[in-house]
């Protein structure tokens, strides 16, 4: 696809995975708290999840801790659910919208999470202050080797 100045290709970060578990377990360790807390953020990170507010208007507050000690408290509002297909929040400081869409595949679950910056400035700023793009895909590495564990540990999730 040919990109132009006015395309939020340039003002985004995006990353796709299929992952060997079906949609009802992706969607719920991407919906509790007691499960994102232990998959979120880049290698190295953990999460204390102040308030999850799961519902469109909602409130998501949380604090990552990077493993040097820095903490970086983060804010979303939950702006589109659609259980089982979509998730959107708008996340501030800096300010982007996240769009994560489920698609189920026999026992397979298909993810495309998109990050969309305001502005290309913004997206580059993010990533060169914060290596954006690596933690997006450690991100989701971590979520599949977490759903890799809850299906072991479950059978009723078993492929």
């Amino acid at each position: 696809m040919e990109k132009t100045k006015n395309d939020s290709g340039q003002r985004q970060m995006q990353i796709t995975r299929t992952f060997n578990a079906p949609v009802e377990l992706v969607w719920e360790v991407w919906t509790s708290p007691e499960h994102i807390a232990n998959w979120w953020g880049p290698n190295g990170f953990t999460n204390t999840i102040h308030k999850m507010d799961f519902q469109n208007g909602g409130e998501w507050l949380l604090t990552m801790h990077a493993p040097d000690g820095t903490n970086f408290p983060n804010r979303s509002i939950f702006k589109e659910i659609i259980p089982f297909k979509k998730i959107v929040f708008e996340h501030f400081n800096p300010h982007f919208i996240t769009t994560v869409v489920f698609k189920q595949a026999d026992k397979q679950t298909f993810m495309q999470w998109t990050m969309l910056f305001d502005t290309e400035e913004m997206r580059e700023v993010v990533i060169k202050a914060h290596q954006a793009d690596v933690g997006l895909t450690q991100n989701v590495e971590k979520l599949e080797k977490y759903l890799s564990q809850k299906i072991q540990q479950n059978e009723k999730f078993a492929i």
